[in-house]
């Protein structure tokens, strides 16, 4: 986020620097400087402006990934702030960036099955994702396969939703992945799966699943709230 995307924010609201400054809890000439670029959004003013206003997650400010171990709740509650139906009664002020909230569930070992089934939904809700971000995060931390399956099932769901602009966009992605597609074997947040489980998925995996080297069965078709 930025002041100028701050200010749009506070000028769609109808409110002056003064009304807007309370409510952000800095004082009206802090807010000023912001708004002119003399001062650069902190991370807890974009989380209270994207609280306050009606700005997209997709605001929030991105720090540098680092791995962090989140219990089952917790990403739970992150698609419930997102607005994934499937969670919504765990909807909490906790808000994050959907690109990092991605992340952090591919960079995860295992991830409850229902989580892993709203993972398309994500870049298939939120065409603003940042996937500079996003493709170098997941290079670095060698999570690009789980990353180009999860945009392909997207892809699928833009398609069947109508939404060619977005579907391209999302081909796009996947296309620039290819590139640094890994040849090592992987599940798709499922690390714990036994020999036998593993065996079995690698003959009934999808062939998508396959292309992109994971032993996972996971389909558009279990995707239950993919958006309209």
């Amino acid at each position: 986020m930025i002041g100028t995307e701050l200010k749009a924010a506070r000028l769609a609201a109808r409110w002056t620097q003064i009304d807007a400054a309370a409510r952000l809890g800095v004082t009206q000439a802090y807010l000023s400087m912001v708004e002119r670029g003399a001062r650069a959004v902190s991370v807890e003013l974009a989380a209270k402006a994207v609280e306050v206003f009606e700005i997209p997650a997709t605001s929030l400010p991105l720090c540098p990934y680092e791995s962090t171990d989140w219990d089952e709740l917790r990403f739970k509650q992150a698609l419930g702030s997102l607005g994934y139906p499937g969670f919504a009664y765990l909807r909490s002020a906790f808000r994050i960036n959907p690109a990092e909230f991605l992340m952090r569930a591919l960079d995860t070992d295992e991830l409850d099955a229902r989580v892993t089934e709203a993972l398309p939904w994500v870049p298939a809700s939120f065409p603003a994702l940042n996937w500079d971000w996003l493709v170098v995060s997941a290079k670095v931390h060698d999570r690009q396969n789980r990353l180009a399956f999860v945009a392909s099932l997207a892809r699928e769901i833009a398609r069947s939703r109508g939404n060619a602009v977005l579907a391209e966009k999302l081909g796009k992605q996947v296309a620039a992945l290819e590139k640094s597609r890994l040849a090592a074997e992987d599940t798709l947040c499922s690390e714990a799966i036994t020999q036998a489980e593993r065996k079995w998925l690698r003959t009934h995996r999808t062939p998508l699943a396959a292309h992109w080297n994971l032993l996972a069965d996971l389909t558009v078709e279990q995707v239950d709230y993919a958006p309209n």
